[in-house]
């Protein structure tokens, strides 16, 4: 079943910036820890847990909705979002969802097909009615609007963990109920690549190091 999700971004008011970065670096009375703990200071994200800064906020909303409800399951996750009240949970989403996301290095070399990770990721394979991830998560894994997030950066046990959860059934199908019928079409072999791949593009020259923080550019980036 499909979760629902608010369709556009809302504009925090200040009670509401003030709520949500409270709990993100204080967290809560009621025993939520400090979201910051684990997904960095400026919520970069760090070793297993993903970035959270600048990713889209109907995606943050949802997943915090859908760890409140059970639909969604982690054992660190759950509790803490069951803690928190559905306004928390939209207060804190909006405010992670207007942090400058961090800035990562794309990889500009053309895959071939025998680079599995690169070549799914960038091309898909259509014969199966794979997409190629860039379709939805853009080019570099860098996120699309409100419900496609970042993929940049993020460990590859983190991703790893996601697909194979899409393969079992234990998470909430997402935008359009794409991810379960993609990932049920990958082996483990490929999905380990496809990990590895978006794990290397958090530092210049493919470096593995998940969650690592490039300084900004000089545009801004909301």
């Amino acid at each position: 079943m499909a979760l629902s999700a608010p369709g556009f971004a809302q504009k925090p008011t200040p009670e509401q910036s003030q709520q949500g970065q409270q709990i993100a670096s204080q967290g809560t009375p009621q025993g939520v820890a400090a979201c910051i703990s684990c997904h960095g200071a400026k919520g970069e994200g760090m070793a297993a847990f993903p970035r959270l800064a600048g990713t889209g906020q109907a995606y943050l909303q949802a997943q915090l909705d859908a760890f409140a409800n059970g639909n969604r399951m982690n054992a660190v996750m759950q509790p803490m979002a069951k803690n928190l009240t559905a306004t928390e949970r939209q207060a804190v989403a909006l405010y992670f969802s207007q942090l400058p996301a961090p800035f990562f290095a794309s990889d500009p070399a053309q895959p071939t097909p025998s680079d599995t990770g690169a070549w799914l990721a960038t091309r898909g394979r259509w014969t199966d009615q794979v997409p190629a991830c860039a379709q939805c998560h853009g080019p570099g894994g860098s996120g699309v609007g409100e419900q496609f997030p970042p993929l940049a950066g993020l460990s590859a046990a983190y991703i790893t963990g996601q697909l194979q959860a899409w393969k079992a059934g234990s998470r909430p199908p997402g935008p359009l109920a794409l991810m379960p019928g993609i990932a049920k079409k990958l082996s483990d072999a490929e999905v380990s690549a496809v990990a590895a791949y978006y794990e290397k593009l958090a530092a210049p020259g493919g470096a593995s190091s998940a969650g690592a923080v490039q300084p900004p550019k000089t545009e801004s980036r909301p």
